[in-house]
C-alpha cells in the first residue's frame, strides 16, 4: 500500500489579532521592568540567585558600598540604558542604547545570561499580554449584523 504525504505551502494570516505598536510597546516595556527587576535582585535566569562574583571584584564592589551580588549595577548605566528599541506590530526589541554598554552587556552575557526572561518573566509578559487582549476585545468580536458569532 502505497503513503501518500501532503504538503500545504500557504500559512493561515490572522490579520486581526496583530497588536498595534503602542500596545506592543506596552508588552515590551512590561518585559524590560520584568527582567530588570529580577537582576536587581541578584537572580539569574531560572529565578535562582545568580553567579557569585570573582573575589577581586567583590572585594572592589564592597570596598564601594555597592554590595558583593552580582546585579549589574556598578554604576547603573548598563541596566538604565536597557531599554524597549524596535516596536512592530508583532514584535518588541530591547537593547543597549550606548555602543559601551552594548559590550559590556555582551561580556556579562558570556558569564552567566541576562538578557533572558526567566519563568517569572514570562509570566509576567503572558498576563500583560492577555490584559491587552481583553481590552481588544471589543475590537475583535464582529457584530451579528456581518455575520460573525457573538
Amino acid at each position: 500500500m502505497a503513503s501518500v504525504r501532503i504538503y500545504q505551502k500557504k500559512q493561515i494570516r490572522l490579520d486581526r489579532l496583530n497588536f498595534r505598536q503602542a500596545q506592543m510597546f506596552k508588552i515590551g516595556n512590561v518585559g524590560v521592568a520584568a527582567v530588570k527587576n529580577r537582576l536587581a535582585a541578584a537572580q539569574g535566569p531560572t529565578d535562582s540567585s545568580a553567579k557569585p562574583l570573582t573575589k577581586r571584584y567583590a572585594i572592589q564592589k564592597t570596598k564601594l558600598g555597592k554590595g558583593n551580588r552580582r546585579n549589574l549595577s556598578f554604576t547603573g548605566d548598563m541596566l538604565r540604558n536597557f531599554m524597549v528599541r524596535t516596536v512592530s506590530e508583532n514584535k518588541a526589541k530591547a537593547s543597549n542604547s550606548t555602543r559601551k554598554d552594548r559590550l559590556k552587556a555582551w561580556i556579562n552575557n558570556k558569564i552567566e545570561p541576562w538578557v533572558v526572561f526567566s519563568p517569572k518573566n514570562r509570566t509576567a509578559v503572558v498576563d500583560a499580554t492577555s490584559r491587552i487582549l481583553i481590552e481588544n476585545k471589543s475590537r475583535l468580536l464582529m457584530e451579528k449584523a456581518l455575520g460573525g458569532k457573538q
